[in-house]
């Protein structure tokens, strides 16, 4: 067979083992893309995921041809660790993305900045993680249109990369608390005084009791964080702005359940301040001044 190519297609020895070898390589890659994607691309449920990895094996494929097929037509890689590094190369700036999300779950695993179940913060998505897979996570979202930390019902994947190049913001990790406050604005007429008070007596009747589980938490998350918290009763701040007097709430409540603390509370303040008629919220008003009837000089 040689003989006859060389003698009537004018092709030489050298020539026609290139060639063949050429076709052997194309072959043996086209088998070996058909049946990644049969079996394995094929079988990816994510539309997503499979689109990701039929583009993947497309230029893998293609690197890999055109380093063996530089080979076997110009002599390039000689030497075997050459052509295993420069093969790697190739395989690593090809995989870039999914490389880095496979490090990334790693990270997750060993460094635990979350974990399944914790509420976090990512990239301005605030979610429960509800599964950590080799290339990405998912979170049930939290927030957005809806308010007071409550579910969307948005299941949202976040590529497992984006922990190194994004900030996490952890509301569970070791202490399951957070501190809310809630703003209470009255009339600089009214009975502060009293005011206050009711707000004392309703914070402590709705959040008193998460104190001690709070605090144990705290000793056992200081094993592990630079974690301190010398004061946890609830107290109420006050303070003055230019139409009222401001009486701030801040207490403690489990990070799940700050819309239902919030609610109670202030169910509780509407009841008690409809007790009194010298206590009134404050809000956007216009306001007449009579000198003369308010005993005041003329001006």
């Amino acid at each position: 067979m040689q003989n006859l190519m060389e003698k009537y297609l004018g092709i030489g020895p050298e020539l026609q083992s290139q060639l063949l070898y050429t076709v052997i390589i194309l072959i043996v890659l086209w088998l070996f893309r058909k049946l990644i994607v049969k079996y394995i691309v094929d079988r990816l449920e994510n539309q997503k995921e499979r689109y990701q990895w039929t583009k993947t094996t497309k230029t893998i494929t293609l690197i890999v041809a055109l380093i063996l097929l530089s080979r076997v037509w110009f002599g390039f890689f000689d030497q075997v660790g050459t052509f295993l590094g420069l093969l790697s190369a190739g395989i690593a700036i090809a995989l870039k993305d999914l490389l880095v999300n496979l490090t990334g779950w790693v990270f997750i695993l060993i460094r635990k900045p979350f974990k399944i179940g914790d509420r976090i913060q990512i990239d301005g998505v605030i979610g429960d993680v509800i599964d950590l897979r080799l290339f990405q996570f998912s979170v049930v979202e939290v927030g957005n249109w809806v308010d007071a930390d409550q579910s969307t019902g948005r299941i949202i994947h976040i590529p497992n990369g984006m922990v190194y190049i994004k900030w996490q913001a952890n509301y569970t990790a070791g202490f399951e608390y957070i501190w809310n406050e809630i703003p209470v604005l009255i009339t600089f007429e009214s009975n502060w005084k009293t005011a206050k008070n009711i707000l004392n007596e309703a914070v402590k009747t709705h959040s008193i009791n998460l104190t001690p589980e709070a605090e144990k938490q705290i000793k056992e998350a200081s094993k592990k964080y630079m974690i301190i918290f010398n004061k946890l009763d609830p107290i109420v701040y006050t303070s003055v702005r230019d139409s009222g007097i401001l009486l701030t709430i801040r207490y403690i409540c489990h990070a799940r359940r700050r819309r239902a603390t919030e609610e109670k509370i202030w169910e509780e303040i509407l009841v008690q301040f409809a007790k009194y008629e010298n206590i009134d919220f404050a809000y956007p008003t216009t306001r007449f001044y009579n000198n003369k009837n308010e005993g005041k000089g003329s001006t």
